[in-house]
C-alpha cells in the first residue's frame, strides 16, 4: 500500500470518529482517539492528554473550552455496558494531543498534519473579519503574522545551534526546499522573476503566504518540542516540516506553492497605497 494511501486512510479514520452534539458542535472522545492513535492501553494515553492541557494553558486558552471531563459507556461483554471517565475534545485539543504524542507512530505524524491544517482552516473560516478582507488586505495580515512568527522561529533555531546569519539563511533555505519540492530561495526568486533585492515573501499571494506561515509555526513548535540540537538536525527538521506541509497540500488537492501566481503588487506597494489613501481621508 502506498504511503499516500496510508495517509488518506488515517485522515478518513479521524473523520469517522468525529461526533456532533445537539447544537451541531463537533468533538472527539479521548478513548476513541487513543485507539486510533495506536495506544494499546488508555492509561498510557492519559499523560499525553495532560501534556495537551499544559500546552493549552501555555497558549492562553481556557482548557475547559477544549478538554472537558465526561462520562461515556463502554462494552464489557455479553451486551453489558458500564460508565467510564472520558474526555470530550475539540479539534484544537486533538491537534495539541497529536503534537504531544509519540512521533515514531506513523498515525501520529499523519494526525499532526491533519489536525494542524484543519485547525488553521477552521480559525480562518471562523474569523469573519478575515473572510471579508480583500486579497491585498489578507496578504498584509498574513505577512505581518508571518513576520512575527519568523522572529519566534529564529529564536528557536538559535537555541538549536543556528548561530550566524549564514547559518540561518541555510536553515531557511531547507524549509523552502521542503515546501517547494527541492527549490530554494534563489529558485523561487527566479520563478517569480524578482530582483535580488526583492524579498520573496513580499511577492506572495495569501494562499502561498499561509502555507509558509504554517511551515514556520510548525517548525518552531517541533524544534522546541523535540529539543532539536545541532545545525544539521535543525536544517533537516525545517526541511521535513516543509515537505509535510507540501504533502498535505497535495492530499487536499491544492496547488503547489511554486505554481501559484505572483501578485502584480508587492506588500510594500500595497502598504504605500494604503498610507496615501489614509492621508487623503485625514485631509
Amino acid at each position: 500500500m502506498t504511503e499516500k494511501r496510508v495517509v488518506e486512510q488515517h485522515h478518513e479514520t479521524f473523520e469517522s470518529i468525529r461526533l456532533f452534539d445537539a447544537e451541531g458542535n463537533e468533538f472527539w472522545l479521548a478513548r476513541q482517539l487513543a485507539t486510533v492513535l495506536d495506544y494499546s492501553q488508555y492509561r498510557h494515553f492519559l499523560p499525553v492528554v495532560e501534556r495537551a492541557k499544559e500546552a493549552c494553558r501555555n497558549s492562553a486558552q481556557a482548557v475547559e473550552n477544549h478538554i472537558e471531563d465526561v462520562l461515556t459507556m463502554v462494552d464489557i461483554g455479553s451486551g453489558a455496558k458500564r460508565q467510564v471517565e472520558d474526555f470530550r475534545l475539540s479539534r484544537y485539543a486533538c491537534y495539541l494531543i497529536v503534537q504531544n504524542g509519540d512521533p515514531s507512530k506513523p498515525v501520529i505524524a499523519n494526525g499532526q498534519s491533519y489536525f494542524a491544517l484543519q485547525t488553521r482552516r477552521q480559525e480562518l473560516r471562523d474569523n469573519e473579519d478575515f473572510a471579508r478582507l480583500s486579497e491585498n488586505d489578507k496578504r498584509l495580515a498574513i505577512r505581518n503574522e508571518l513576520a512575527e512568527h519568523n522572529k519566534h522561529l529564529a529564536a528557536a533555531a538559535k537555541e538549536a545551534g543556528v548561530d550566524t546569519p549564514l547559518d540561518y539563511a541555510i536553515f531557511q533555505d531547507h524549509g523552502y526546499k521542503g515546501l517547494y519540492g527541492g527549490r530554494g530561495a534563489k529558485d523561487i526568486h527566479a520563478i517569480k522573476g524578482l530582483k535580488k533585492s526583492q524579498k520573496i515573501l513580499d511577492h506572495m499571494g495569501s494562499t502561498e503566504l499561509a502555507a509558509n506561515l504554517f511551515r514556520a509555526t510548525q517548525t518552531e513548535e517541533k524544534l522546541r518540542r523535540d529539543q532539536v540540537r545541532g545545525k544539521q538536525k535543525a536544517n533537516q527538521t525545517h526541511f521535513e516540516v516543509g515537505k509535510k506541509v507540501r504533502q498535505t497540500i497535495d492530499e487536499l488537492g491544492g496547488t503547489m506553492p511554486e505554481a501559484l501566481p505572483t501578485p502584480e503588487k508587492s506588500i510594500q506597494q500595497i502598504e504605500s497605497a494604503q498610507k496615501k489613501l489614509e492621508g487623503k481621508r485625514k485631509k
